[in-house]
């Protein structure tokens, strides 16, 4: 793997916003554009895992991973609008920066970097392809609307030690602490008004633009939703659900059920079953990027 090179793909006032870039020898080679996890709170694009970095250039990728600003300090809206600018800035710097082709673009997210490479579907520029390892299509469904049954089986988090964790300004990377305030939002059963600022009940019309599952059409890319079926954070179901909303519009669309496998299963690269969802994955990039 080639040494990475960071670049600030976009500043808000003090707020930089960096890209990591692992090129490959191809010249013109297709690009990922990594987006991480962390609902939308916490991680970086440091956090992206170094054997699949080597997988995609191995394949002749190379690989963007991002960074964008975070919730809640920074809401929705803007953190689309961060995913917006760093489409296009592979594109646009794409050909002399990067060296790769403008033209032959996949965006890759797992979890919440799963969901806004959904969202970006509905972008007027898209990416060719769509790879969501457990995102989601729907901010509006119970799930994240209700406290979450396993969440509230944790030690209670207190509004105040929530906040605690909260910046008053602008950040693109957040440490695991983080962590506490999403336990805090899922137990509460108010993700979506503390990301969106926007009320869940009250909203429903406003916050619809922000669900991939609403805003599908036939220009809508070829998408692989890859889940696995014991997920205690974000439902298999919300895998299922895009995955027919796809169908049902005419978009090319897999999804890979992961038999007994929980959230972020991807992390072990070592067991069979990951390195066949990878193959699988690779082998659907080949075909649309």
């Amino acid at each position: 793997m080639d040494m990475k090179q960071t670049y600030e793909y976009k500043r808000v006032g003090n707020c930089s916003i960096k890209a990591d870039v692992y090129p490959t020898t191809i010249p013109k080679s297709p690009a990922i554009i990594f987006i991480h996890g962390g609902a939308l709170i916490w991680g970086s694009k440091d956090s992206m895992i170094p054997e699949q970095i080597q997988l995609y250039n191995q394949a002749g990728y190379t690989v963007v991973s991002i960074d964008y600003r975070l919730a809640p300090e920074t809401k929705l809206e803007q953190i689309r609008e961060d995913i917006t600018d760093a489409l296009n800035w592979v594109k646009i710097q794409g050909k002399d920066l990067l060296k790769i082709d403008p033209e032959r673009i996949a965006l890759v997210g797992s979890s919440a970097g799963g969901y806004l490479s959904l969202l970006a579907g509905a972008f007027p520029e898209k990416p060719q392809a769509i790879v969501s390892f457990y995102g989601y299509g729907d901010i509006l469904a119970d799930w994240y609307g209700k406290p979450s049954e396993f969440y509230s089986q944790q030690p209670h988090v207190l509004k105040e030690e929530a906040y605690s964790f909260v910046s008053n300004q602008a950040i693109t990377q957040g440490n695991r602490e983080r962590f506490q305030f999403y336990l805090y939002c899922r137990q509460q059963g108010i993700w979506t008004n503390l990301i969106s600022g926007y009320d869940f009940k009250i909203d429903k019309q406003l916050l619809q633009q922000f669900c991939p599952v609403y805003n599908i059409n036939k220009s809508y890319p070829p998408t692989l939703l890859i889940h696995g079926d014991m997920d205690t954070d974000v439902p298999y179901e919300q895998s299922v659900q895009m995955f027919q909303e796809l169908t049902n519009q005419g978009v090319y669309a897999e999804l890979i059920t992961v038999s007994g496998a929980g959230h972020a299963f991807d992390y072990d690269m070592t067991k069979s079953e990951t390195k066949d969802v990878f193959k699988r994955a690779l082998s659907f990039l080949e075909n649309f990027v």
